[in-house]
């Protein structure tokens, strides 16, 4: 049976593939490093918008090595809108290892792959599948949402002993698949465009006579899952404070801790509402203090901003601000400059950041 699906996953896939940016080649045959900014690029984001950050990326960095020598903040500058910049991150630190370690040619196994930064199981199977022809298994959502339906596995998709079932699924197809980066792009690929999380195109499937889901009629009710839990809203404030010095008007930017949060990134001195703060201008005092270690005067609301995070949804006031007392110094934040709004484009900025910048230039 293992051998069956893999061999139509294999020839659906050479007949279905969608066309990306990072496909030129046959999968097993292609270049590992762009196997691996594309797979990085592409978790937890729609390939629809990775392939123009890919395009982009390879006209900048167009091997491991002018990636390592890259500057960080350039690195996140490119990556700026794509989110969980901590891939960014680990891109480049791993590009580094690379050139140091393994002379600028990323490792041919799984264990020396995984000791890089932001390369995990699923990442290490891509690269060795697709870029070198290996037998090595991956799972991402999509290889999960198929294989749990093929097999209609009724186990939690989140438990340890669910993953690990179909760690061992995907081993047993990929080492009888007469072609193992296919099979393994097939097999993903089946998920994200017919195996799909509601309405799956069952008619459409090339495996759905092995499959015990389909043939249960249980097919949306797998992966089976935790119990949704409500996603937290959080307040936040930042403050735009303004410097004005002879012939143009500067604003004062931080610079994020690197470990955490969109670390690395620039953004206006911002912090969450405190439930004990009377208001929101009492909030703002106490983020810039915090970060900046200066007072502030609060003048008028610029922006009201709403984004969603994974695991939170927040508001975000912003409020023109002046100082009154001391001067910027990197208190919580890891660095700061004054820049005008020509000069901000240059750095890199999370999204609730560039939305205020845009409003920044309506009233400019």
């Amino acid at each position: 049976m293992h051998q069956q699906i893999a061999e139509r996953l294999t020839a659906w896939q050479g007949q279905q593939l969608r066309d990306l940016p990072w496909r030129e080649e046959p999968a097993g045959a292609r270049d590992p490093y762009t196997v691996w900014v594309s797979e990085v690029m592409a978790q937890q984001t729609r390939l629809s918008v990775v392939a123009a950050y890919f395009s982009r990326w390879m006209e900048r960095f167009p091997t491991l090595v002018s990636l390592a020598g890259a500057d960080r903040q350039e690195v996140l500058k490119l990556w700026e809108g794509l989110g969980y910049y901590s891939r960014a991150r680990n891109l480049h630190k791993a590009a580094q290892i690379v050139v140091l370690k393994f002379d600028g040619r990323l490792p041919q196994t799984r264990a020396e792959l995984i000791t890089l930064p932001g390369i995990g199981e699923y990442t290490a199977g891509a690269i060795l599948s697709l870029a070198f022809g290996q037998h090595e298994p991956l799972l991402d959502g999509n290889a999960k949402r198929v294989i749990s339906r093929l097999w209609d596995i009724d186990a939690r998709i989140d438990l340890r002993s669910t993953e690990n079932r179909l760690w061992r699924l995907s081993r047993k197809m990929v080492e009888a698949a007469s072609a193992p980066g296919a099979m393994n792009e097939g097999l993903m690929e089946l998920g994200a465009l017919v195996c799909r999380r509601r309405s799956p195109l069952c008619d459409s499937c090339p495996v759905q006579s092995y499959c015990l889901a389909h043939e249960r009629g249980v097919q949306e009710l797998r992966p089976v899952r935790a119990p949704s839990q409500k996603v937290p809203h959080v307040e936040f404030v930042a403050a735009i404070i303004w410097e004005d010095v002879p012939g143009q008007s500067r604003v004062l930017i931080s610079q994020r801790p690197e470990k955490g949060l969109l670390g690395g990134l620039w953004s206006f001195p911002n912090g969450a509402r405190e439930p004990e703060e009377e208001d929101s201008q009492a909030s703002v005092r106490r983020a810039v203090d915090q970060n900046l270690g200066v007072e502030v005067k609060v003048g008028e609301r610029v922006a009201t901003v709403e984004h969603a995070f994974t695991h939170f949804r927040m508001t975000l006031d912003a409020f023109h601000a002046r100082i009154t007392a001391g001067k910027p110094q990197a208190v919580g934040a890891a660095d700061w400059c004054w820049t005008t709004l020509d000069e901000i484009e240059k750095l890199p900025f999370p999204v609730p950041d560039r939305k205020i910048i845009a409003a920044l230039r309506e009233f400019a």
